[in-house]
């Protein structure tokens, strides 16, 4: 399987990866439920790059479960690129995709605009150990408009590599352009 981000027509993986920064401007619009997420994962660092997965007190966060997509990191492939696997799917993501794609390969059993968008996401957080926020309107893979915030955390066992991606997604509007 060629890698997602290698190029594909006309380059389009890496102008994809590089439409991702990280910063801390979206805080200002997006939704308090992604805020919250957020500031959660942010305490939870204390003082690190990126905390580990038993420093987030998830016993905090039931509200937010059927949100939130845990996503382990295998490894890179051939190209240098990050194999990620769905661990734990929320309820609300399951309700969107019509399945529970957890233990599937998100190469697999994406959801987003395009495999290149997706893996564009996790790579961003995997290469560069930090959040990322999205919020861009996609055709979803059943053909039908999705208006989602989605916040994708990193997580890491030894504090230098990211061995897990924490995602937070929520529902803001449905329909072609809308925002």
């Amino acid at each position: 399987m060629s890698s997602p981000l290698a190029g594909g027509r006309g380059g389009e993986g890496r102008q994809v990866f590089q439409r991702y920064e990280a910063n801390r401007k979206f805080l200002a619009e997006c939704p308090e439920r992604v805020t919250e997420i957020f500031r959660h994962w942010e305490k939870s660092c204390g003082g690190r790059s990126m905390p580990s997965r038993a420093d987030i007190a998830l016993e905090t966060l039931v509200a937010h479960l059927p949100g939130m997509i845990l996503v382990d990191v295998e490894g890179v492939d051939e190209k240098g690129v990050g194999i990620f696997r769905y661990r734990f799917v929320g309820a609300d993501e399951e309700r969107l995709r019509g399945n529970d794609p957890s233990g599937t390969l998100v190469t697999e059993s994406y959801w987003g605009a395009s495999l290149e968008d997706v893996i564009g996401c996790y790579e961003f957080v995997r290469r560069r150990k930090s959040f990322v926020y999205d919020d861009i309107p996609y055709l979803t893979p059943r053909g039908k408009w999705s208006c989602e915030a989605t916040l994708f955390l990193p997580l890491s066992e030894d504090g230098e590599t990211v061995s897990q991606v924490l995602v937070y997604s929520i529902e803001e509007r449905s329909g072609p352009g809308a925002g």
